[in-house]
């Protein structure tokens, strides 16, 4: 919005030369705010997985008789383990493949395709249009 606002303020001003060269400087300032703001989420993203290992990494069974769980917590602090490293793992892909496009690298095999993000096993095998 404020993008738009300063262009129609720069078309007032008139001067033809002076509007591009200032487009240009505003694109670039937003293309490297962007990237900066790209690399901190994968920064973040990346003490997110450490996280992630830590409770993957935790005992669920300590050898204490009175810390000892009942089946069903049994089975479901083995679930969550699961979910923290598969968790882990898509986060550490999703942090590649934005490596991938800050560093202008293609992301498909045929160089062509769109990331897919975090789309689901029906999303991501449906019929294209």
């Amino acid at each position: 919005m404020i993008f738009a606002l300063n262009l129609i303020k720069w078309k007032s001003i008139g001067l033809p030369h002076q509007r591009g060269k200032i487009i240009v400087s505003l694109i670039h300032t937003l293309m490297s705010d962007t990237k900066d703001t790209i690399l901190r989420v994968i920064e973040a993203g990346e003490r997110a997985v450490e996280e992630l290992i830590k409770v993957a990494q935790e005992k669920i069974i300590t050898g204490k008789p009175d810390d000892d769980l009942a089946a069903d917590r049994l089975k479901n602090a083995a679930a969550t383990k699961k979910l923290a490293i598969f968790d882990a793992f898509e986060i550490l892909q999703r942090i590649e493949n934005e490596r991938e496009k800050l560093n202008g690298e293609d992301q498909t095999k045929d160089g062509k395709g769109k990331d897919t993000g975090f789309q689901s096993f029906a999303e991501s095998r449906g019929r294209k249009s």
